[in-house]
């Protein structure tokens, strides 16, 4: 279980944990070069679900030059973003009143910078390096992965060669989780090291990517120990509750009739769950913010046009936020989700969340035409998979 998989009521928590008289300002004296007429947007990511919520905009000088401010009564998250982009540009911590923030773009690219330069900042600093480091061994796996299909899918390949990606691609994994073990152990902030622990499990969620997840006994294990060093910090003492309050062994769905819920579609029309009927429809809950989810949407588009004639339909649910409509529908049509998606627009106060007992998104229940469950959290290889088996021919 990831820690982006904590109940969704902690989010209230954090959020009113980080306002108070005590608050400090943190203040971005930024500047934007290769890129013009943008919108930069400031961004707190509660430790506990690290789901953005949007605290300062502006508009950049003739220049590039901007400031962005908040406040906040701890130190916490903070992510940079150009336009509304689906990733951030930069990640910051605040342990300090105010960094200084470079963002350098490529005019032929302008979906991510080149680069940046923060100063001022050393927990954003060892975090900047954490991600260089972490990306280009995820890109190297990624290579090896694709390599490795290549081969097992060639019929005159010796096992040998093989064997010896395998090694290979094994060894960095472990080097990957080594890695993250190491900015961990090293670190005791609350917000460098869950970021850190977020960030990686994000990546480890996804089968397709094959890394080395942390169990919910290492996560526990962990927030303990920053807990104790870090005794009066309010938003890691409200992951430790939450944690503590987890149900150990949640009842699934499958076996159970599907919830029937009603929510409008982008147009308005209200489209009902058993409308569906007599059909097997995947009902894909996720939002436009959602990072995992939008990795895991290529595997749905796949599927849907694999096996969408074979009486099987997807249902998009968003948990976008109420003025996030704009967000969630550049997100359908960047992804190319052509199936129905509906959204109430309520983020977690959707009351689609407790009636499916959604602890986290990406998640999916896939129901038969008679509206029973028959699996759920389909990801990666195992959708097509379950749908090559329970599917009619």
């Amino acid at each position: 279980m990831s820690i982006t998989r904590l109940s969704a009521g902690l989010l209230l928590i954090l959020l009113t944990a980080c306002t108070g008289s005590g608050s400090k300002k943190f203040t971005v004296n930024g500047k934007i070069t290769g890129r013009t007429d943008s919108i930069i947007y400031l961004e707190e990511v509660p430790m506990a679900t690290m789901q953005r919520v949007l605290v300062d905009s502006v508009t950049p000088d003739q220049d590039g030059s901007f400031t962005l401010q908040t406040k906040a009564e701890e130190e916490t998250i903070y992510n940079v973003r150009v336009e509304k982009q689906d990733y951030p540009a930069a990640s910051l911590v605040n342990d300090a009143t105010a960094v200084s923030l470079s963002l350098f773009y490529n005019p032929a690219n302008l979906d991510f910078p080149d680069r940046y330069e923060v100063t001022g900042s050393p927990l954003s600093k060892s975090l900047q390096t954490y991600m260089l480091a972490f990306n280009k061994q995820l890109e190297q796996v990624f290579v090896l992965g694709k390599q490795l299909d290549s081969l097992q899918q060639a019929a005159v390949i010796a096992p040998s060669t093989i064997a010896e990606v395998e090694t290979k691609r094994s060894f960095l994994v472990q080097a990957v989780r080594q890695a993250t073990d190491s900015a961990l152990n090293v670190n005791t902030n609350p917000a460098f090291s869950m970021l850190v622990l977020g960030y990686y499990q994000s990546m480890a969620g996804n089968p397709t990517v094959g890394l080395l997840g942390y169990s919910m006994e290492e996560i526990k294990s962990l927030v303990k120990r920053l807990s104790d060093k870090n005794p009066t910090h309010k938003g890691l003492e409200a992951v430790s509750i939450m944690m503590a309050a987890q149900p150990k062994a949640p009842q699934g769905l499958v076996g159970q009739s599907a919830p029937e819920f009603s929510l409008p579609d982008p147009n308005g029309k209200i489209i009902s769950l058993s409308s569906f009927r007599g059909r097997y429809v995947l009902v894909d809950f996720w939002a436009s913010w959602c990072k995992p989810c939008r990795m895991e949407n290529p595997t749905v588009v796949d599927a849907y046009a694999r096996f969408k004639n074979r009486n099987f339909s997807v249902l998009g649910v968003s948990l976008d936020q109420p003025d996030g409509k704009d967000d969630w529908m550049n997100a359908v049509m960047k992804d190319r989700l052509t199936w129905t998606q509906v959204s109430d627009l309520q983020y977690w106060n959707s009351p689609v969340v407790p009636l499916y007992n959604i602890q986290g998104i990406p998640y999916n229940v896939l129901v038969d035409p008679n509206g029973k469950v028959v699996a759920e959290s389909l990801r990666g290889e195992q959708l097509a998979a379950t749908l090559e088996q329970v599917l009619p021919k």
